[in-house]
């Protein structure tokens, strides 16, 4: 078997199981979420599905993968930015919390 084939059902897979981990989290909360394995699985997916492409030479699928990659990592950035600007709010809460003691 071709080994870009292989990448190629990889990648699907992995694009698939992003709706997957949405849903399965969404049916957790009782309401609709984003959990970071979407983006996980998103940037995952569409790499190697670019990979795919490019090595198919197929102009429409590497359009369609290529901007999704800074679309998805920028989504984690500001998942990453937001984590470590509400983990420094909460150390100076603790920090003003223990001051006014």
């Amino acid at each position: 078997m071709n080994i870009f084939l292989i990448i190629g059902f990889i990648g699907q897979t992995m694009f698939s199981m992003r709706f997957v981990m949405q849903w399965a989290a969404s049916e957790k909360a009782k309401k609709s979420v984003v959990p970071t394995s979407f983006w996980i699985f998103s940037i995952a997916g569409s790499a190697l599905l670019l990979i795919y492409a490019i090595y198919k030479k197929d102009p429409v699928f590497i359009l369609g993968q290529a901007p999704n990659l800074l679309i998805y990592s920028r989504n984690l950035y500001f998942i990453h930015k937001n984590k470590k600007e509400e983990e420094n709010s909460l150390a100076e809460g603790e920090i003003n919390v223990f001051e006014n003691k």
